[in-house]
Parts: C-alpha cells; sequence; structure tokens
C-alpha cells in the first residue's frame, strides 16, 4: 500500500489573469504583486518536510515553484510535469474569458464557466469549448482526463509511502480535481486563488482532495 500527498499549489499572479484573458498551455509574466504572494505561499510552506517538488513546465508556475523551493528547509531540485498543465483551450488562447465563455455557452443558454458548471457539470465546460473552437484544438473532457491520469501515473512510479510532494499547477487544473474528488465535508463554491493551497491524497490509486483554496500567508 502506498498513500502520500500532493501540495497542489497555483501559481502567482500573472499580466494575464489581470487582464482575465485565456492562459492555458500559452503563458505569461507573474506580476510584482504575483511575485508577492509567491513569496507569502513560500514563507507559509517552509517548514513543510517535502520528498519530491514540481511544476508544469509553464514560466508561470517554474518561477513560482523556485521561489517556494528556495525558501524550504529541504534543499530539493523541482522538476517538470507537464501533464498537469492547465486545460488547452486551443484558439481561445489569450482571449478574454468573458468573451470566450460567451461563445461557448451561448448556445446552450448560459453565459459564463462557472454557469456551464452549474447547469451541466465540469465535463461540459470541456465539451462545450471544444465544440465553439473553430480550429478543433480545445481539449475535450476525455483528453483533459487523460492527461491527467498519465500524470498521476508518473508520480505513482517515484512516490513513497508518506511522501509530501509539492506540484505547482493551475487553477482550472486545480479545480477541475477539487470538484471530482473532494471528500463530502469539503465545499468546492469558486476556482481557486493565485499562490493557494489544495492538498490531493492519493492512496493506491485513489484520489481525496482534503484541503481545498487554503490561502496562505
Amino acid at each position: 500500500m502506498t498513500k502520500y500527498q500532493i501540495y497542489f499549489v497555483r501559481h502567482g499572479r500573472t499580466f494575464f489573469n489581470k487582464l482575465h484573458k485565456m492562459q492555458g498551455w500559452c503563458d505569461s509574466p507573474l506580476l510584482p504583486e504575483g511575485i508577492e504572494v509567491a513569496k507569502s505561499a513560500a514563507k507559509a510552506l517552509q517548514d513543510v518536510d517535502f520528498n519530491l517538488a514540481y511544476s508544469t513546465n509553464t514560466g508561470r508556475a517554474v518561477d513560482t515553484a523556485n521561489i517556494i523551493m528556495d525558501a524550504n528547509k529541504n534543499d530539493l531540485n523541482h522538476h517538470q510535469i507537464p501533464e498537469f498543465r492547465e486545460q488547452f483551450y486551443g484558439s481561445f488562447e489569450g482571449r478574454f474569458a468573458y468573451e470566450t465563455w460567451l461563445v461557448a455557452g451561448q448556445k446552450h443558454g448560459t453565459p459564463s464557466y462557472l454557469g456551464i458548471v452549474d447547469k451541466y457539470g465540469l465535463d461540459s465546460t470541456f465539451n462545450f469549448l471544444k465544440e465553439a473552437d473553430p480550429f478543433d484544438y480545445a481539449e475535450n473532457s476525455e483528453e483533459f482526463w487523460s492527461r491527467l491520469d498519465r500524470g498521476f501515473e508518473k508520480l505513482d512510479q517515484v512516490a513513497k509511502d508518506g511522501d509530501k510532494i509539492l506540484l505547482v499547477s493551475h487553477s482550472t487544473t486545480i479545480y477541475s480535481l477539487a470538484l471530482r474528488y473532494h471528500v463530502p465535508e469539503l465545499a468546492v463554491t469558486e476556482t481557486p486563488k493565485n499562490s493557494s493551497l489544495t492538498i490531493l491524497e492519493r492512496e493506491d490509486g485513489v484520489n481525496s482532495v482534503t484541503t481545498y483554496n487554503k490561502v496562505l500567508g
């Protein structure tokens, strides 16, 4: 039996975050205030005895992970795990979020991301966006979850029983995991804040999110 914890931290606030633009596989730099909230997260996590440290391969996640691990008591190099990247928004990358979800949801009677989640369920947010993408690049729910499953399989190969793993990831990725795997007593009503903490426990391949969107610092 193997049980370990993944400390999912959302990256610090970026330029596209401030502009409310779609930022999936595309990237933008951390803002000064994004660096500051990452430093607050680093201070809050400095005494956590991490055994492994990861981020996705986006610059915003790499930079946030570097800030956190530079402050941690364990002298660990962090590695990249692209399987836990943000949702791929296809041709909607870089567009304003409100416009994107209006296009994706309007024919389904709801013009917002959370409106789609509430009315049709999480997986429909992926599928409606795929349907609306004229180039058919955006990920559907099957593609998204298959990618994350491959990421968990990678972690299973290296994690030992009792390990604590830092993993700097992204808003929709963390929110999706929390909605799918949260324990009954945990409320998941909003997307995670920048540099917030979500803890997922994985035991013999079974996931349970026990902490969600905890503001650090």
